[in-house]
């Protein structure tokens, strides 16, 4: 794969294509687990392995998957390695585990994960498959992070809380002070839903203003191609 191409995949995951603001997949946990940055960011870290790992396997294994139990087979391989980094979490970050709860399990249902090995691991190589899962997910954390931020500073005028679960010693930002009330709505299920219309609002204007630029732009130089040499010698004259 060249140089291109992987410009190509990266653009899709983190913009043109991406899961949370394009595509608009897994929007329960994206609106469920996005009350804070920590939380947030930490379940997009985890569906990044996942995606990756199992885009890995899918195409590795593709060409032995019966087509008729491909569906069947890809929930099988993403349950196994949505297992390992559940158990994981709860080994090695147990608060933040039982924090998350169920949303890490929910991972297998999660049709980010599923949509990109049906679309686009079954049908190319490991390596551009597993870019192309850990660029959807990193398409993802970015999200999960602007939307846990913008809620949980306006809920709570607070960044970063709760990542003393992954980081003992550290501490929550507090940037409007103690006296802060807090905006509760930011921090319910409504505020999901207001500011991640904010968020695919502001994308959709974005890619408006990319769109009409491209079109001022002045289209390519067609590239000349050289023409044959012609023979300098003139024809001999015809006796």
């Amino acid at each position: 794969m060249n140089p291109q191409q992987f410009r190509e995949i990266a653009w899709n995951g983190l913009w043109k294509q991406n899961t949370g603001l394009a595509q608009l997949l897994g929007l329960c946990p994206i609106l469920a687990v996005s009350t804070s940055m920590v939380n947030a960011v930490s379940l997009g870290l985890a569906t990044i392995l996942v995606m990756a790992l199992s885009n890995l396997a899918v195409s590795a294994l593709r060409n032995f998957i019966p087509y008729e139990i491909r569906i069947p087979v890809f929930i099988l391989i993403i349950a196994a390695l949505t297992t390992v980094v559940d158990l994981s979490f709860n080994a090695f970050f147990h608060d933040l585990y039982l924090v998350l709860g169920i949303f890490i399990p929910l991972i297998v249902t999660n049709c980010i994960v599923l949509a990109r090995v049906e679309a686009y691991a079954a049908k190319n190589d490991p390596l551009t498959s597993t870019f192309d899962g850990i660029m959807m997910g990193v398409g993802l954390v970015w999200v999960l992070a602007v939307l846990g931020g913008m809620r949980e500073l306006l809920g709570a005028g607070t960044l970063f809380s709760g990542i003393e679960m992954i980081l003992p010693g550290a501490s929550a930002w507090n940037v409007f002070g103690d006296d802060y009330p807090g905006f509760l709505i930011a921090i319910l299920p409504p505020g999901a839903f207001f500011a991640l219309g904010v968020l695919i609002a502001a994308f959709n204007a974005i890619n408006v203003r990319l769109a009409a630029r491209a079109r001022r732009l002045p289209p390519p130089a067609p590239t000349r191609t050289a023409e044959p040499e012609q023979d300098s010698a003139e024809p001999a004259a015809a006796s």
